[in-house]
């Protein structure tokens, strides 16, 4: 039984099963790089699409559809069928041994509108839309995918999918449900093969450390326990993004939408956790690495290709300066990922064991609005909402919010972040977001105050969800 303060239904599983590549495929060991098997990344992702009914695909059942192409996708992505290992040096390896991947059918006596016009993470029912078969989670000796489909009242589904980070990023999965999806429509194969390759991010001999790379230092602190955490995810439209450009110095003007919200998210999570003063906090962000010409990496990679980016700030400064000061931080950092950045990270990994992030008064950031999870289509058009089913996921969970696309119930196109943290600072942030977004506010009504009239009504709000 699956229910939330306005939804509550019911969804019948069948018993998990394995499906294998449709086809016999190589049984070897195959080498993780030295970016995938980083501490930070040895964790499951869990992503979520929900697909309304299509009048093309009358009387075709997406569970039948879906599972049939993941076996003829498997025989393309075959080490996604095996299991990780680990070896000397804590190196993981993928032994392919063609056992497959989990997949869950299954049934939920409710319709696609009924969650609502706003389709955002929290999603009402998670754990029941995505099973966590017990013993499946783990890093080693597990299944590497978990895809669970849901058949809904209206003829639409719900396609889940939990994914081990070490094996691929965003774009590296949506180029695997791509392919999955591709042969659901009927293709003889991807339209993008897939490619190995992960000796393309593997140490150099020697390693040398060239960079400075603050994400990994080791910072004493306690980290709060993720059953304490509260989830809410907030919603910025073009309205709040062209606020929050109003309020970026001139010099600044041409920074990136991505840029100017990581400042003012990490502005306003500082605020809330009440970090002493003098206290460093960080804001760290993946940056895409794919398009880092040095490095090789062929079209068709789908391991981790991205670097984590970071900006350090005393507390203090962070909260009590304008958003410019944060906005240069996370445009200095964000600009530092070269290839070299790349090639001293890989290094670091082996000089120092794969280190994990660090995560004491850090704030963590992924940008997935440009990958394309909401075009994966099999066959049903693209999802009303496709991408991270919920913040906070991680090793260290609680830490990480991603910023996914969506549209909001009145019809425009925007970007969720949820965010995830203990109830006291959850309302402190919600009020500084709220605070901020209203100073923006006061300040275009005063402008557009015609003489002797009376002020402009602000218009902006921000959107959240509980």
């Amino acid at each position: 039984m699956a229910s939330s303060s306005s939804l509550t239904f019911t969804v019948r599983r069948r018993e998990a099963v394995l499906v294998a590549p449709a086809e016999a495929t190589p049984r070897e060991f195959k080498r993780l790089s030295d970016v995938d098997d980083q501490d930070g990344l040895r964790f499951h992702v869990p992503v979520i699409q929900f697909y309304h009914d299509h009048p093309s695909m009358a009387g075709q059942d997406p569970c039948m559809v879906i599972r049939e192409a993941l076996a003829r996708a498997l025989v393309f992505y075959y080490p996604f069928a095996g299991r990780l290992r680990e070896t000397e040096g804590r190196k993981l390896v993928v032994e392919c041994t063609g056992e497959g991947v989990l997949f869950i059918e299954a049934d939920a006596d409710v319709r696609l509108d009924q969650f609502g016009d706003a389709l955002q993470p929290l999603f009402p029912g998670l754990e029941e839309l995505l099973w966590n078969v017990p013993g499946s989670d783990g890093i080693l000796h597990c299944p590497l995918l978990l895809i669970q489909v849901t058949r809904l009242l209206c003829g639409g589904f719900v396609f889940a999918l939990r994914f081990n980070h070490t094996m691929s990023d965003g774009s590296g999965i949506v180029q695997f449900m791509n392919a999955v999806a591709e042969l659901a429509r009927g293709a003889a194969s991807p339209s993008l093969a897939p490619v190995w390759s992960r000796e393309l991010l593997e140490a150099r001999h020697p390693p040398r450390v060239t960079c400075v790379h603050r994400e990994y230092e080791d910072v004493p602190g306690t980290i709060v326990s993720f059953d304490d955490m509260v989830h809410r995810s907030f919603f910025f439209g073009k309205a709040e993004v062209a606020a929050l450009r109003r309020r970026v110095p001139e010099h600044l003007w041409n920074s990136s939408t991505f840029e100017i919200l990581t400042a003012f998210l990490w502005k306003c999570r500082t605020i809330a956790i009440g970090a002493s003063p003098e206290e460093e906090v960080r804001i760290i962000f993946a940056v895409n690495a794919r398009d880092k010409s040095g490095l090789g990496l062929p079209a068709g990679y789908y391991g981790n290709a991205f670097a984590f980016a970071v900006a350090v700030s005393t507390a203090g400064k962070l909260s009590s300066y304008p958003i410019g000061y944060a906005l240069e931080l996370v445009k200095k950092a964000k600009s530092a990922v070269s290839d070299e950045y790349m090639r001293s990270l890989v290094d670091l990994m082996v000089l120092r064991g794969r280190p994990h992030l660090t995560v004491v008064r850090s704030y963590v950031v992924s940008d997935v609005t440009r990958m394309g999870f909401r075009d994966v289509d099999f066959g049903w058009g693209k999802a009303a909402y496709g991408g991270p089913a919920k913040g906070g996921v991680g090793a260290i969970p609680g830490v990480v919010s991603f910023y996914a696309s969506m549209k909001n119930r009145k019809g425009e196109e925007g970007i969720v972040v949820p965010v995830c943290l203990l109830a006291p600072a959850m309302d402190k942030f919600t009020q500084e977001v709220h605070n901020l977004m209203e100073e923006v506010d006061d300040k275009d009504a005063k402008q557009q105050q015609p003489q002797g009239g009376a002020p402009t009504a602000p218009t902006l709000s921000l959107k959240t969800k509980l």
